[in-house]
């Protein structure tokens, strides 16, 4: 049996800034996850969602988004985001403690 085609586990560490927990080398067809921790003041950089959609769901901390360079949505705990395919973003922590939130992204055919 191949990775593919079993379920497993994961457990989030928080140790780490960025913790990588699905991807193609985990065995996914396409999906990818992250764990990320942002420290106050801290951003992950601009970056395109390119062919993929992605939501972000906040488990702790606030934050904002910054879409397409034009738009600012404000995110917190308990709050998901979602972005759309071709999208520029950045996510940046403007609270005093860390912002810590999971990414998934899927592709899509456009």
């Amino acid at each position: 049996m191949n990775n593919s085609n079993r379920a497993r586990l994961i457990k989030l560490e928080s140790a780490e800034r960025y913790q990588r927990l699905i991807s193609r080398d985990s065995g996914s067809s396409g999906i990818k996850a992250g764990h990320i921790i942002l420290k106050s003041g801290e951003n992950v950089g601009s970056h395109s969602t390119g062919e993929r959609e992605e939501v972000i769901i906040v488990l702790k901390g606030r934050g904002e988004a910054r879409i397409s360079k034009d738009e600012i949505l404000k995110i917190e705990t308990d709050t998901v985001l979602y972005i759309p395919p071709e999208t520029e973003h950045d996510i940046k922590n403007t609270g005093t403690e860390n912002l810590e939130y999971i990414f998934v992204t899927s592709p899509v055919k456009i």
